[in-house]
């Protein structure tokens, strides 16, 4: 049974350009894997901790010496990571906070990158055969020929921290301009109109050209 899992980071509910992307985005998705599974984690709901020197001292204890209390520092991250691994595919919807990702997600990634758990010791990525997509809302947009492009911090990290987990196999759907949508200028329909063959496409629907 193939496995999605969805990690979404927006608190602003159903205004949020990045959630009603990932909702077109399941709905095609679904289609092509009726019999799959989804995963949510949501980070608006999940209180990720920052990391800690407690954290630190747990994480780099090898797990035979780690003592209980280590063990239970660790308990979030190595749910989190279980569910990356378990995952087939793995799409991260987020807005672009001042050029970057939210505190949330990157509080993710610090749980998720694991040694000896999703990177291996020699700094291979150990999260390989799987396909991550990514659905980025911002107000600026950064796509190439942008006289902004070299602000694309968000879609640069995230696929910096993709790569160096593994993974091969990466589709970047970049919902620019998405201020449009909060002033009023164009609807949320109208706007997810223009990014729907990119949905499609990253969710696998045949004969779907990028865009």
């Amino acid at each position: 049974m193939t496995q999605l899992l969805v990690v979404e980071t927006s608190p602003r509910g159903d205004h949020s350009v990045s959630r009603q992307m990932t909702r077109r985005f399941i709905s095609a998705w679904r289609a092509q894997h009726p019999q799959g599974s989804i995963v949510h984690r949501d980070l608006a709901e999940t209180v990720l901790p920052f990391v800690t020197a407690s954290w630190l001292q747990a994480y780099f204890t090898p797990p035979a010496h780690q003592s209980q209390a280590m063990k239970d520092e660790l308990e979030l991250s190595d749910e989190l990571t279980a569910e990356l691994l378990a995952a087939d595919h793995l799409v991260i919807a987020t807005p672009v906070y001042n050029y970057n990702v939210p505190a949330a997600l990157k509080a993710w990634v610090d749980h998720i990158v694991r040694k000896g758990v999703t990177l291996g010791f020699d700094g291979q990525g150990l999260v390989t055969g799987k396909k991550a997509t990514v659905l980025l809302a911002s107000g600026g947009v950064y796509t190439e020929g942008s006289p902004i492009q070299n602000r694309d911090i968000a879609g640069q990290y995230l696929r910096l921290i993709l790569g160096v987990l593994g993974f091969k196999d990466v589709t970047v759907v970049a919902g620019g301009g998405a201020k449009a949508v909060d002033l009023g200028e164009q609807t949320m329909d109208r706007f997810l109109d223009v990014l729907q063959p990119q949905l499609q496409f990253a969710a696998g629907v045949s004969g779907v050209p990028r865009g």
